[in-house]
């Protein structure tokens, strides 16, 4: 009897645990009573969800080249992007950026991973009838899905560009020693972040909301160019607000997927653009404190097909710089 009594108490416990601690809440759905309205268009996919977006250049029946752009953790579609209407008239551009799973007004995934990134912008690019062939761009942590693209469907690619693209520690062909150096060049409370994502997933959320240790604030990690343009992004008002739908399935699934266990080694990817029909460019700031460099400059030494660029004194927010941002769209699209 004692030992019955003491497995209810232990299984009623932990049953406490995990639904008072570890399971976050459910989402706020856009459109659902009491939830957030919806503003922005949206594709239905296959599976139900819908996936919000926003529209940018000229009308994509009049354009020459069409990207799809992921953007990065804490932003959604209606990220700055200074890039003028007479730029995008003269190349005839279009671009769509889309609010990954969980963002804004896209509908949550719970089983959001690397490889579902690409089928969700397949499966957009189809629903806007953007053709059999589109450009890719992903923007710090929103570089996953480039890669993801790159892996499960490089056949519907005519270019991609990764722009301070964010590495998961853990890939396969990094060197440890080169991985563990700089691994412990990031604030304590980041390296147990990555750790917590990598190891055990199933505490993020009650990490993520835990109120003893510090997780990812800290301005050291900002360069002098970072803190301007963040002070001239905050000044602007954005139209969506980013994690309206709750943080777990739109910034917590972002770490998650990004610095969790991959279902592949981006080093052992294979050139999709042979015979100079597309290329592949990333782009680093040399300034930059959130990536480190020195993977990245690992990564296309791996991979030499992929066209590398470093900006000088540029950090990681360098695409929020006009100037930087034409050059990048200029060589993706090979002007």
């Amino acid at each position: 009897m004692i030992i019955a009594i003491g497995v209810a108490f232990a299984v009623g416990f932990i049953g406490w645990v995990y639904v008072a601690l570890l399971k976050p809440p459910p989402p706020k759905l856009c459109g659902s009573p009491n939830g957030p309205p919806l503003t922005s268009p949206r594709v239905k996919l296959s599976d139900g969800r819908h996936l919000a977006y926003k529209e940018l250049g000229v009308r994509k029946e009049e354009a020459r080249y069409k990207i799809v752009i992921s953007h990065g953790i804490y932003s959604c579609k209606d990220m700055d992007l200074p890039i003028s209407q007479e730029l995008m008239e003269e190349i005839k551009l279009y671009i769509v950026i889309y609010d990954r799973a969980g963002h804004c007004e896209s509908n949550p995934y719970p089983s959001r991973s690397v490889k579902t990134e690409a089928f969700d912008i397949q499966e957009l690019a189809d629903k806007l009838e953007l053709g059999t062939k589109f450009y890719v761009m992903g923007c710090s942590v929103g570089a996953y899905a480039v890669w993801s693209c790159l892996k499960y469907i490089p056949h519907r690619l005519l270019g991609a560009s990764l722009v301070v693209p964010t590495v998961n520690f853990w890939w396969p062909s990094f060197p440890s020693d080169l991985s563990q150096r700089c691994f412990a060049k990031y604030p304590q409370s980041y390296r147990r972040l990555f750790r917590i994502a990598y190891y055990t997933p199933w505490l993020m959320y009650w990490w993520m909301t835990q109120k003893w240790f510090p997780n990812l604030d800290n301005e050291d990690m900002l360069s002098n160019s970072d803190l301007g343009i963040t002070k001239r992004l905050m000044e602007r008002q954005d139209k969506c607000n980013i994690v309206q739908q709750g943080e777990h399935e739109c910034i917590h699934r972002d770490l998650l997927c990004n610095f969790g266990k991959w279902e592949f080694d981006p080093m052992e990817l294979s050139n999709p653009f042979l015979d100079n029909k597309g290329s592949f460019h990333m782009w680093q700031g040399s300034d930059d404190r959130i990536v480190p460099i020195e993977l990245n400059r690992f990564i296309v030494q791996k991979l030499p097909w992929i066209q590398y660029h470093e900006i000088s004194d540029a950090g990681h927010f360098l695409v929020h710089d006009a100037k930087n941002l034409e050059a990048i769209i200029r060589a993706l699209l090979i002007l």
